[in-house]
């Protein structure tokens, strides 16, 4: 597994924690640099982990909007929290980050949908991210 893929299941731990939790998401993005700052091994997946996640707390009302208005008989609220991060996670990475392609951000959470979520997970996200992608590169 690629550091970058380990850092999008790190990624999605703090995300899908701070949302099961109802905490906020810099507060356990705090207690993950302290773990992360005692185990120097996993700074590779770190780095990028941590910038993902501060980028989805920065932009979390716009990721949600944009998720929002491609979610096709779904809310936010009815989507699994499991998700909702990697929704949220994906839509950073296609929305904001250009040296991420958008079809690896969309295989990625593809790939965590289909190993950590529902059966039905997967596909929907792929549907879901791929509207996000062309919407935006038509913008």
């Amino acid at each position: 597994m690629s550091s970058r893929s380990k850092a999008r299941k790190r990624a999605i731990d703090i995300l899908f924690g701070a949302d099961v939790r109802g905490i906020p998401i810099s507060t356990l993005l705090g207690e993950e640099a302290e773990r992360a700052s005692q185990q120097p091994q996993r700074e590779s997946s770190w780095l990028y982990a941590r910038e993902m996640v501060e980028g989805v707390d920065a932009h979390l009302e716009d990721l949600d909007e944009e998720i929002e208005s491609h979610a096709l008989g779904w809310s936010l609220a009815r989507m699994p929290a499991l998700d909702r991060a990697i929704a949220r996670m994906a839509a950073w990475e296609i929305l904001h980050n250009d040296e991420v392609p958008d079809g690896v951000a969309i295989s990625e959470a593809v790939e965590l949908a289909t190993t950590l979520s529902t059966e039905d997970s997967a596909g929907y996200l792929n549907g879901l991210l791929g509207a996000i992608s062309r919407s935006h590169e038509a913008s």
